[in-house]
């Protein structure tokens, strides 16, 4: 299964952008892989002066830019999960703002949330492979819009894609 076979029926349209940033080359098993690596790599050369870093008072840190990219995988896989199953529940929305306090990020080491991005990291993957085809394409309620199992799963991609670009541009974060 690829970001291609995607319907935009399947999704909020808030999500499109994140959808568009999915590699279509890839599936979505081999999408996590490829991006999980990135992202590791990415955080793993980020210099230790650069982790508390804001690019304005209003802003999250580094690292509370990394903790936001590890809850939310952990708020769509949920999703992800919950909806191919065929629950019908209509889940909630979760106010990111709401998670970063209590998420006391910039008291963890890199260390730490490279531990637990590669552990969450690592369940999605496994989840994901626990569930067919038939039925990731189900379709479910969540934040009050339809969303397919599948497009929760994508989602988590282009998401996270998102941030590392952000990274990069606002924080002026060079990886290579």
């Amino acid at each position: 299964m690829k970001v291609s076979d995607l319907n935009s029926s399947e999704y909020n349209s808030y999500y499109q952008g994140y959808i568009e940033s999915v590699s279509a080359e890839r599936s979505l098993i081999d999408n996590f892989k490829v991006s999980g690596e990135g992202v590791l790599y990415f955080f793993k050369r980020i210099p230790e002066s650069k982790w508390n870093f804001k690019y304005h008072v209003d802003k999250w840190s580094v690292k509370e830019v990394f903790q936001h990219i590890i809850d939310t995988e952990r708020v769509f896989i949920y999703r992800c999960f919950r909806i191919a199953r065929h629950d019908n529940t209509p889940l909630a929305g979760f106010n990111q703002d709401d998670y970063i306090a209590p998420s006391k990020a910039n008291e963890k080491s890199m260390e730490q949330l490279l531990e637990e991005y590669e552990a969450v990291r690592k369940n999605s993957i496994v989840c994901l492979q626990s569930i067919n085809e038939t039925d990731l394409k189900f379709v479910g309620y969540a934040s009050g819009a339809i969303m397919s199992a599948r497009a929760a799963a994508f989602i988590i991609l282009g998401h996270e894609a998102h941030h590392l670009n952000v990274l990069k541009s606002k924080y002026q974060i060079d990886w290579h």
